[in-house]
């Protein structure tokens, strides 16, 4: 009985000791997920948009959860099933149907482009399927020219549009393979030799090869705009007066370098692809992740729609997107076996940031601590732009007005007088219907004579006269630079 008795105390012993660890796990647990909840807590306010949420450990949704509405007039809440466009964060995808395509000896990422794609002109010629993988083929960027040639992301545009867009571009950023630039362009392009080499869609080709296998059953390229989605979170922006929100979703079909829609639940399938792959196999996704190199040596932090980085001192592997209203985040860290999915359905969202500061409740423990932050410097944009808004005689601003025509753009940008000052009055496109883009209405803000900033923006117009009258313009926006518009 004495043994019993002793054997039985200490069953209880244990039975408590167990009760307590219990107790102070759930208690952890709970403390985690208020400190979570608060990252998103901007979101509670009545008649808000917001953020679905996935915290993924050691192949397991450990927290998830909706803030805000998918769909602000039917009052719908967000949740862990919620389906959301996620923007570049698409081009993982893209680059994994590539390198299925490269082990299936379809192709080779080491092919020039123009084996595939003949339409491009011989400023293509040199160009790489790796290349346009890792940012460094020099293609200009095909939104940024859309943008400029007065197309809305509301307008519907197809791969057709897209590819002649790109076709009629006469240069290149850089030489290719010799600097790094984001170029949207090389992974549309990507979605085209997947067509091509397979006779299946990009949308058909990673239904079977990728979401299928991987049972993420709510996961898709949308590249019809007038296609049915289940579940899905419209996207919205706050209005200028901040009385409510409007509509911003994209009517855009290309695919490739965006375009899945997703949702956390999904990701979280695909997250765990990178421990026990079940599509593409260890080699594939250790390719999936071989960082790109600069022909110079250079070794950079971008691999394959996968940006290779640190946060706080533990190595990360993530890719984040916008397009619309959609913002979106993949975060992962490798070492940990944890992360973070977080998909939202408006502009001013930033999931990057929320997606680390969740990362912060769970992994603070292994972190170096935060960095203080210090004051930024005067954004040097702006300081060249207020600089150079030094006054231009009429004389010379009337010497400038008239239609510049692009072939590269198809478009004609009408600049006109208007109190003194040069705007762009229209955007048209060659059969002179307007375009109304976001460059209608911009003031030239002059640097010199013959330069000008238009508006706010990074886009500066630089004009070549002849007996004082000006014959063209060149025209630069950020790093993609050159565009030649001639005056009609």
């Amino acid at each position: 009985m004495a043994v019993l008795r002793k054997v039985s105390s200490l069953v209880m012993a244990a039975c408590l000791a167990g009760g307590v660890a219990s107790g102070e796990a759930a208690n952890s647990d709970e403390k985690a997920s208020a400190a979570v909840d608060e990252v998103f807590a901007d979101f509670t306010t009545s008649g808000s948009p917001g953020c679905a949420l996935g915290v993924f450990r050691d192949g397991k949704i450990i927290y998830a959860k909706g803030y805000g509405l998918a769909n602000i007039e039917e009052n719908v809440a967000i949740g862990p099933q919620t389906v959301f466009d996620i923007g570049s964060t698409s081009k993982q995808f893209t680059a994994t149907s590539i390198l299925l395509l490269e082990k299936q000896g379809k192709l080779s990422v080491n092919d020039e482009v123009r084996k595939y794609i003949p339409e491009l002109d011989g400023t293509a010629q040199k160009v790489t399927i790796l290349q346009m993988l890792n940012h460094t083929s020099g293609l200009r960027d095909y939104l940024v020219l859309m943008e400029l040639a007065g197309i809305s992301v509301d307008s519907v545009t197809t791969d057709e549009d897209a590819l002649a867009l790109i076709s009629r571009q006469k240069a290149l950023n850089f030489v290719p393979g010799s600097e790094y630039l984001y170029s949207n362009s090389g992974f549309f392009l990507l979605s085209l030799i997947v067509k091509r080499v397979s006779d299946k869609s990009l949308r058909e080709f990673a239904a079977e090869n990728i979401f299928a296998p991987l049972e993420m059953s709510h996961t898709r390229y949308r590249d019809d705009h007038t296609a049915l989605v289940p579940n899905r979170a419209l996207a919205y922006e706050e209005k200028e007066k901040k009385d409510g929100y409007a509509l911003d979703v994209s009517y855009f079909e290309q695919t490739g370098d965006g375009a899945v829609h997703t949702s956390v639940e999904d990701l979280q399938k695909w997250d765990e692809n990178f421990y026990d792959p079940r599509v593409g196999g260890k080699q594939l996704l250790a390719d999936l992740q071989q960082r790109g190199q600069l022909t110079g040596g250079k070794t950079l932090d971008y691999a394959n729609g996968l940006a290779i980085s640190e946060y706080r001192g533990l190595r990360t592997v993530s890719h984040g997107g916008a397009w619309g209203g959609y913002r979106a985040e993949l975060l992962r860290f490798p070492e940990q076996h944890f992360s973070v999915a977080c998909l939202c359905n408006v502009g001013d969202a930033d999931p990057s940031r929320r997606a680390r500061q969740v990362a912060d409740v769970y992994l603070s423990s292994m972190m170096k601590p935060k960095e203080q932050k210090t004051k930024k410097d005067e954004d040097l944009e702006r300081a060249r732009q207020e600089a150079g808004a030094t006054a231009a005689s009429t004389d010379v601003l009337k010497q400038l007005a008239g239609d510049y025509w692009s072939e590269e753009l198809g478009a004609i940008y009408r600049l006109g007088l208007k109190d003194g000052q040069m705007e762009i009055t229209a955007v048209l496109d060659a059969s002179n219907a307007p375009r109304f883009n976001n460059f209608r209405g911009e003031v030239l803000r002059p640097a010199s004579s013959d330069e000008f900033a238009v508006g706010k923006s990074r886009v500066t117009l630089r004009f070549r006269r002849e007996s004082g009258q000006a014959i063209n313009f060149t025209l630069d926006a950020g790093r993609t630079k050159g565009i030649v518009f001639q005056r009609r």
